[in-house]
């Protein structure tokens, strides 16, 4: 666990070390730290899912022999948009995390929403982070990136040919 600065006035739970080992061990946020095949499994576990929890929603609005190719796609939309979400969910998560580990200077509030303050971390504390946001976390929202940008293109071009097959 990590140990409080001494004279760190930020609430343990505030402080960008406890931040970043929270996400660590949350269940959600950790599948972004999995090694890549671990990674893919796991997405596409996920959208597995999602597909068969969506497809008795795609089935009502298609007929499964007259429309395969849009209920198929209707499936597809929806499920890459659920996990489009999903990763942008991680990535502003991480991305958090990262921009307060690799400030000086951090914000924190002391029991509410009115009294917030900034502190200055010590060069100590300042470099660890600093080494920590960037060689731990950084090739994560790296990774999440492209994630986020394979996710868009997919959605796209699923729109797309849904528009283009969609009888008018």
């Amino acid at each position: 666990m990590n140990v409080p600065a001494p004279n760190c006035p930020v609430p343990i739970e505030q402080q960008p070390l406890q931040e970043y080992q929270s996400l660590q061990e949350s269940c959600f946020f950790r599948w972004a730290t999995l090694e890549d095949r671990a990674y893919l499994k796991q997405g596409l576990g996920l959208g597995s899912i999602f597909s068969l929890l969506a497809a008795p929603f795609a089935a009502t609005s298609f007929s499964l022999t007259e429309s395969w190719s849009q209920l198929m796609l209707t499936l597809g939309v929806a499920v890459t948009g659920i996990l489009l979400l999903l990763v942008l969910r991680l990535y502003l998560g991480w991305s958090y995390v990262c921009d307060r580990l690799l400030r000086e200077k951090i914000f924190y509030e002391e029991t509410g929403w009115y009294d917030g303050q900034y502190w200055t971390k010590p060069s100590e504390d300042l470099a660890r982070e600093r080494l920590i946001g960037t060689y731990e976390v950084q090739p994560i929202l790296k990774r999440l990136r492209r994630s986020l940008m394979f996710l868009g293109m997919a959605l796209f071009i699923e729109s797309g040919l849904w528009l283009w097959i969609a009888p008018h």
